[in-house]
């Protein structure tokens, strides 16, 4: 079953007083401490306890957090008429312009020009500023640098791990050949074969040879003369 709904009302019982309020106070003060790291808010939270204590939490500082509220309640005091309303946004866009005109100046001077009003100190200043941009940009580059080395060792890892299995693959492949051989041919024919080739290795084929014609005897050319000649007269 889901949890009942409270009543919103004052609490009787001291003790169950004081338990809710540690509770809600700090769920209130974590909740205050988020909302301004999540939406880069400004937050001040006051709390007085039934006893008098103080319970606070603030962003940036008590004390600039209430002069902004009064300064905005005053602002939102004096726009009560269309004439206050134009001179407040008069004076904001005349603020706004003097910013504008610094930061340029700024980004002049960083990029060298413009130096000519500036005191040893400003000059000194400007060069610090500038070697700590130069350092922040240096370690930026180096820690890219690193993340892609250790990419690159990574993917090198990956590739050796699937080069030791693709050999494992082509042993295990070369293996179950070498064991249908043996199935296919036999253990004897196999032997036999070795053997007839050793035999056939006793015999130089390349070795080279001549062929000769061997000379006719006398006797026997007489005899076969002798024939032609009688065969030659029974006719």
């Amino acid at each position: 079953m889901g949890r009942g709904k409270i009543v919103i009302r004052r609490i009787d019982n001291s003790t169950s007083r004081q338990v809710t309020f540690s509770k809600r106070r700090n769920g209130l003060l974590k909740k205050a401490k988020e909302l301004s790291i999540l939406c880069d808010a400004e937050v001040g939270v006051m709390i007085f306890s039934s006893t008098g204590k103080l319970y606070d939490f603030t962003s940036t500082s008590m004390k600039s957090v209430i002069e902004r509220y009064k300064k905005l309640k005053e602002e939102q005091s004096r726009l009560t008429t269309p004439t206050s309303e134009v001179m407040f946004w008069q004076t904001e866009a005349a603020s706004l312009r003097q910013q504008l005109h610094y930061l340029q100046e700024s980004h002049k001077k960083l990029l060298g020009e413009e130096l000519s009003g500036l005191s040893a100190n400003d000059l000194q200043n400007l060069e610090n500023q500038l070697e700590m941009s130069l350092k922040g940009i240096r370690m930026r580059k180096d820690q890219i640098f690193t993340d892609e080395i250790n990419e690159l060792n990574r993917k090198r890892s990956l590739i050796q791990q699937e080069n030791i299995e693709l050999n494992k693959k082509v042993d295990l492949a070369r293996q179950e050949n070498a064991e249908l051989q043996k199935k296919a041919y036999g253990t004897e024919g196999v032997n036999k074969g070795s053997r007839s080739s050793q035999g056939l290795l006793k015999y130089d084929l390349h070795a080279p040879f001549s062929l000769q014609l061997s000379q006719p005897q006398p006797q026997k050319n007489e005899t076969i003369a002798k024939a032609m000649k009688s065969g030659l007269q029974l006719h």
